[in-house]
């Protein structure tokens, strides 16, 4: 395969040269040609492609690749995937998605002598200059600070410590395959960047930074449970009866079974949804018109190296499960966004030997992929608690107790 070699400094002077129409001295003169455009447009559309080269071209070493390792791993812990969005790289280096509660952020700050946004900013600011026709590099990196685009490190726990990584981006497709730039310090010290193809495989094996768009950030996650507080397997949980006159429905374990998205794009995120009449206990007809059905609503994120792994979680999907439940509305979803609608259904009680429906609005968007709705009777939960069930492509573990 045909590798491309720039000398580092190269793309974002030739970005300069090409697309932001400023005078960069000599540098465009030792760039070869190359077989990807990276495209700023004139609108300050920052885009993920444009992202992945500034960031190759960056001189980062390993105070900013801890800086981003140290990000993706405490998103991960806080049950996000492994990504670093722009907002907090120039806001909050070193901070993961779900480190802050109402504005504060969780645990010590980390202080970096040069974190990453500062050389990205600095590799523009040297790159450009701002007369008339050019853009402004200030501008384009606040467009880029509020962007939604973010770093996506997979498999990053298995970093050596010391690699440097390939940078590549999502292409938007169903693709495999896309660009990359290897970025490699050779025997002589000197700092080269090398366009190659990059796949999962790779990813595997190496660092691979993906530019992508963040979707997730705004939600609230359901934690993995460690296997030191999980215990035994769900599965082999015996059933016990409560000794109130309602139990529990939790939701204790999940498996994808195969990836709902490309690569590029990272883990898959499901939303587990469940329309019930929590704590029915009607005793009279006027007693019916007090209730009406709730929906309970939570985020199961699934890195991609936990295909077919069952995870461990203790989540609670009815609170007051009572004798009186007979159905309830059950829907998994795996988010791709569009347009809101909804999914009308309903959970049913019974009182008085009769059963009475609820109706229960579940709202879905166009472009979800839904893996699995129905009603759950209450025979069914109570049969099979504390075993798997199949809902299409994921196996879920319910547990009444």
């Amino acid at each position: 395969m045909k590798k491309l070699d720039f000398i580092s400094g190269g793309i974002i002077s030739f970005l300069a040269a090409t697309v932001f129409c400023c005078s960069c001295g000599k540098e465009e003169d030792r760039m070869p040609e190359r077989r990807t455009s990276a495209v700023v447009d004139a609108s300050l559309s920052v885009t993920p492609e444009s992202v992945a080269a500034l960031l190759a071209d960056v001189p980062f070493g390993e105070e900013q690749m801890r800086e981003v390792y140290d990000a993706v791993s405490s998103s991960s812990c806080n049950g996000y995937d492994e990504e670093y969005t722009m907002r907090d790289l120039f806001g909050s280096p070193g901070a993961g998605v779900g480190d802050f509660s109402g504005g504060v952020r969780a645990g010590k700050a980390k202080d970096y002598g040069q974190p990453l946004w500062n050389l990205l900013a600095e590799g523009l600011r040297s790159s450009c200059s701002t007369r008339a026709g050019g853009i402004d590099p200030e501008k384009f990196i606040e467009s880029l600070a509020g962007s939604d685009l973010q770093i996506y490190w997979p498999y990053s726990e298995d970093w050596d410590g010391t690699s440097l990584p390939v940078i590549t981006f999502d292409p938007g497709t169903e693709d495999t395959v896309n660009v990359g730039y290897a970025v490699e310090i050779g025997a002589d010290g000197v700092r080269r960047i090398s366009e190659v193809l990059v796949d999962e495989k790779m990813a595997m094996r190496r660092p691979v930074w993906v530019v992508n768009r963040n979707s997730d950030a705004s939600y609230k996650p359901v934690v993995m449970q460690s296997s030191e507080n999980s215990g035994r397997r769900h599965d082999e949980r015996p059933y016990t009866k409560a000794m109130n006159d309602f139990k529990v429905l939790t939701f204790r374990s999940f498996t994808m079974k195969r990836h709902f998205d490309s690569w590029f794009a990272g883990g898959s995120e499901f939303f587990v949804k469940c329309g019930a009449v929590n704590g029915f206990r009607a005793s009279t007809e006027a007693e019916l018109s007090l209730y009406s059905a709730s929906v309970t609503d939570f985020m199961v994120v699934v890195k991609r190296k936990y295909l077919n792994v069952p995870l461990d979680f203790n989540a609670v999907l009815v609170s007051e499960w009572t004798e009186q439940m007979e159905d309830m509305a059950f829907i998994i979803i795996e988010d791709d966004g569009g347009t809101r609608t909804s999914w009308k259904c309903s959970a049913t009680v019974k009182y008085n030997s009769k059963s009475y429906g609820f109706d229960v609005e579940i709202p879905i968007y166009t472009k979800d992929d839904i893996v699995w709705r129905g009603q759950l009777s209450k025979n069914y939960i109570e049969r099979y608690s504390g075993t798997t069930g199949h809902f299409g492509d994921v196996d879920v573990i319910l547990s009444l107790e």
